[in-house]
């Protein structure tokens, strides 16, 4: 009778550890570092930022002054903005923020006409340079 139990105790331990090591440890933990919910929202977030940039340069090239420079150097207003679109996130956000600070300068009095054209001409080859590369 005790060297039944023992080897019913034996066979249970075995069967025990044969399960805990046999079962990959990741399918027990079956949590994920980032939920669905959150990545839906970063995603969310990061799409707006994209739309507020591209909003930010097609205002800024919308500009009358923007067009008058755009006319003068004879770069197509129309292939600078559809080019917009085709740029890289982070290309995006370099050249909202040089368009916004360009705009609140020229706003604010602290940019001449000469210079916000220059800036301008500038912003429009390298979106076109940018584009042309790929």
């Amino acid at each position: 009778m005790i060297s039944g139990l023992r080897r019913l105790i034996r066979i249970s331990t075995a069967c025990f550890l044969v399960a805990v090591f046999a079962i990959p440890s990741n399918l027990l933990a079956q949590t994920h570092v980032v939920s669905l919910a959150e990545m839906q929202q970063q995603t969310r977030e990061a799409s707006l930022v994209r739309k507020r940039n591209v909003e930010a340069i097609q205002q800024f090239l919308s500009s009358p002054a923007a067009q008058k420079a755009l006319k003068a150097t004879r770069i197509d207003s129309g292939k600078v903005k559809s080019a917009v679109s085709s740029l890289s996130d982070e290309e995006l956000a370099q050249l909202a923020s040089r368009a916004n600070k360009a705009q609140a300068d020229f706003a604010a009095g602290t940019l001449s006409d000469r210079d916000l054209l220059l800036i301008l001409v500038g912003i429009a080859a390298l979106i076109l340079i940018i584009v042309a590369v790929r």
